[in-house]
């Protein structure tokens, strides 16, 4: 596209304080999901590879090990103090660390280190777990409505509020399944008589989901963008219309 640019960088933490500098001097734009740098060597492609260091309470250990062993992680050396603190050093995919170290910090309760620094180039690792579910995608625009919101929790979690502005093709939260689902976020109650017309503030709604600008960017897929304002960070499909989108061939969005 003639209005896009490729932006390289020194992991997430690097382009998402560009980012931050740029919604500070009042710049909109839609990121997509970013991808290593990977080189090719006699006709094999090849990803770059981190040292991570690891310190963590020994209770965190066997999860922070079924973590990275998921991400194509190899542990090099593993040692317990006997203050009861665990020292780890693994070999992980760059691919495999974006977006970790939040999950990280969650894990281990916010106790455990995690650093990393750069190893070698490898031959390519194959593919890493994604997203397992799907997305609840708006199919117009307007303000979100509780009565529509309070309906839309069975079907998942929500990342917009009553009274947001939500837009087609905006991604107001996550489907408890592993297929997008496209709804109406902006329904309102059909009145019917006047006593009706207070019970929408009965309604229970669970607080939504607010992502950081590394969660978002970690959190789309290949067909989704972070939209990001001064104001304010959003997730949408790359094509907005389901039209569009169904015409797109699967994996076409480099």
């Amino acid at each position: 596209r003639d209005d896009a640019m490729r932006v390289s960088g020194r992991g997430e933490l690097h382009i998402s304080v560009l980012i931050e500098t740029m919604r500070r001097e009042w710049f909109e734009m839609a990121i997509s999901k970013p991808k290593v740098i990977t080189q090719v060597v006699d006709g094999v492609i090849e990803e770059p590879m981190e040292r991570v260091h690891i310190e963590v309470p020994e209770e965190f250990s066997g999860t922070i090990i079924e973590d990275l062993s998921r991400r194509k992680g190899e542990m090099q050396a593993l040692s317990t103090s006997e203050h009861g603190l665990t020292t780890m050093q693994f070999l992980v995919p760059t691919r495999g660390l974006m977006g970790y170290r939040s999950d990280f910090l969650t894990r281990t309760s916010g106790l455990g280190i995690l650093t990393s620094i750069f190893e070698k180039f490898v031959p390519w690792k194959g593919d890493l777990p994604g997203r397992t579910r799907g997305v609840l995608i708006s199919n117009s625009p307007g303000k979100a409505n509780a009565y529509a919101l309070f309906n839309l929790q069975e079907r998942g979690f929500l990342f917009v509020k009553p009274g947001d502005d939500v837009y087609e093709g905006m991604v107001v939260g996550e489907h408890s399944r592993e297929n997008d689902l496209v709804v109406n976020a902006t329904k309102a109650k059909q009145l019917t008589n006047v006593r009706a017309a207070g019970s929408d503030e009965n309604l229970l709604l669970t607080p939504p989901h607010k992502f950081t600008l590394e969660q978002a960017i970690d959190y789309i897929a290949d067909d989704e963008l972070v939209e990001v304002t001064p104001n304010s960070i959003r997730l949408r499909k790359r094509f907005l219309t389901e039209n569009e989108r169904k015409r797109q061939p699967k994996g076409n969005f480099s």
